[in-house]
C-alpha cells in the first residue's frame, strides 16, 4: 500500500486539514497502514506539488488553516492505483524471527513475549469488533461503499482472530 493513496482515499472520504487528517488516519486507515504525522504532512506537500490535491485557507479562531481537497487528477490517480494488480505480501514480523532464534539458541524462554502478543491481538480484536458493532449493526443494509468498508474491517478481524488463535496454540503446546 502506498501512503499517498491512503491519504487520497481519506481526503476523498472527507476533505480536511492536515491535523484532522492525521487524527482520522490514526483512527481508521492507521489500523492497516502506519504513518507518523510528519510523514503525512510531508506527503500532503508532495501531493499538492504534483497537482493531486489543493489546499485552501480556512479562517479559524487561531488564524488560518490549510484545508485539503482532492483534485480531479488525484481522483484519477487513485482510480488507476486501485486497479493495479498486487501480490499478497509475505509475513514480516519480528516475533516470528525471535521464535526462530529461541529455537536455535535453545536457552531462551519467549513465553512472556508470546503472552504479551496474545493480549495485544486480543485488544485489537476487541477494538475491531466494537467498530463493527458501532458502524455495521446487524440487519442494516449496506450500499456498495459500506460493504467494501466492512470487508476491510472484516479482514482486520480475521487477521487478529488468526494471530490470537496461533498465539493460543503456541502457548498451549509449550513450544514457546
Amino acid at each position: 500500500m502506498s501512503l499517498p493513496h491512503a491519504i487520497l482515499t481519506s481526503l476523498l472520504e472527507r476533505p480536511c486539514t492536515g491535523a484532522e487528517l492525521a487524527r482520522r488516519f490514526d483512527k481508521s486507515l492507521g489500523h492497516f497502514w502506519q504513518a507518523t504525522h510528519q510523514q503525512i504532512y510531508r506527503e500532503l506537500g508532495k501531493l499538492e506539488a504534483d497537482g493531486l490535491i489543493a489546499a485552501r485557507g480556512l479562517a479559524t479562531a487561531r488564524g488560518s488553516q490549510r484545508h485539503f481537497d482532492v483534485l480531479p487528477h488525484g481522483r484519477a490517480e487513485l482510480e488507476r492505483w486501485t486497479l493495479v494488480a498486487a501480490d499478497p505480501r509475505p509475513i514480516r514480523d519480528a516475533l516470528l524471527v525471535r521464535l526462530r532464534a529461541a529455537a536455535v539458541l535453545g536457552t531462551v524462554d519467549v513465553g512472556a513475549e508470546m503472552r504479551r502478543h496474545r493480549q495485544l491481538h486480543r485488544d485489537s480484536l476487541e477494538r475491531y469488533l466494537a467498530i463493527e458493532a458501532r458502524d455495521f449493526p446487524p440487519g442494516v443494509p449496506l450500499d456498495r461503499g459500506g460493504g467494501l468498508q466492512r470487508a476491510v474491517l472484516r479482514a482486520g478481524i480475521a487477521f487478529e482472530e488468526s494471530w490470537l488463535g496461533w498465539c493460543e496454540e503456541t502457548l498451549a503446546t509449550g513450544s514457546q
